[in-house]
């Protein structure tokens, strides 16, 4: 495993982290805790320290999965991430709550989901033009620092709607950016990665594999079960990007390499990018995304 330090934090992350949406149920799997256990413990082995998780996923449910784990475990090894700004609910949507007094019970039910005094990077969900612009929010955040519930603030942002709020990320504490960033998606490229070299801001490139679709494993036509979050993707966009994938897989990714593996590490050869944070199904799965490590200089 290599290690990169996360923007001018103190944190030194594993180039591969452990995205942690599945854990919600919403990708066609309600997970175990004896399957959570065995995929972080097959993380750890791996070299990997970052555990990616949401307030969203599932209503707390995949911190509570990740909590359960790291009690029996030593907190210190992992750094672990969460965010702010939104609410499950049971028919897979979501409401959003930014306000200050809502993001701080947000903040106290992360901690006791995820059994821990502390959290690492605490991150923005994809706030909205006038929900960032709150200065109540931030003083807020900032106050939890102060009181160590909080090291490090992240904003989580959705691309180029969000340039704007990069360009300020500084200005309200934030010491890293997570974004969608892979071998199909590349606009971040031009817009926001000039702004994160610039304040030198930690990357976190969430959807490496474009929500499994760089794993190789699709054919333009496929179809994803109804508690598939992908059964929602725009049909048209969905092929475009299947038809794209078979391209790369002829002209882009080496022969008897494996194409998720390449994707991550395709992203990482970036020196921006700090991490990649795929998700994963499976301890084979994390075994494979950590090779990705080996694949770049």
């Amino acid at each position: 495993m290599k290690y990169r330090k996360l923007g001018s934090t103190s944190l030194d992350l594993s180039v591969i982290g452990v995205g942690t949406w599945q854990f919600g149920g919403e990708w066609g799997k309600d997970f175990t805790q004896q399957e959570v256990d065995a995929i972080l413990h097959t993380a750890q082995e791996e070299g990997i320290n970052l555990i990616d998780t949401a307030e969203c996923y599932g209503d707390h449910l995949s911190e509570r999965l990740i909590g359960n784990y790291l009690k029996r475990h030593n907190r210190e090894d992992w750094v672990v991430a969460t965010k702010f700004g939104h609410h499950f609910h049971d028919n897979f949507e979501r409401t959003r709550h930014v306000k200050a007094d809502e993001v701080l019970k947000q903040l106290d039910d992360s901690l006791l989901s995820l059994q821990t005094d502390y959290i690492d990077l605490y991150q923005s969900h994809s706030l909205k033009a006038h929900e960032f612009d709150n200065d109540d929010l931030w003083t807020l955040l900032d106050k939890q620092k102060e009181r160590g519930k909080i090291k490090h603030i992240g904003l989580s942002l959705q691309n180029d709607p969000s340039v704007n709020q990069a360009t300020k990320a500084t200005s309200v504490g934030a010491e890293a950016l997570q974004l969608i960033y892979n071998r199909l998606t590349r606009d971040v490229e031009e817009t926001i990665f000039p702004v994160a070299k610039q304040d030198n801001l930690g990357i976190l490139a969430r959807v490496p594999l474009a929500s499994g679709y760089l794993t190789g494993k699709y054919k333009p036509g496929d179809h994803f079960g109804v508690n598939d979050v992908r059964s929602r993707h725009d049909k048209e966009e969905q092929r475009q990007k299947l038809l794209e994938v078979e391209r790369l897989l002829k002209e882009e990714v080496p022969e008897g390499t494996d194409m998720a593996t390449w994707a991550l590490s395709w992203c990482l050869k970036n020196d921006l990018v700090t991490t990649v944070i795929p998700g994963c199904k499976t301890p084979e799965q994390v075994r494979k995304n950590a090779k990705a490590a080996t694949l770049i200089d």
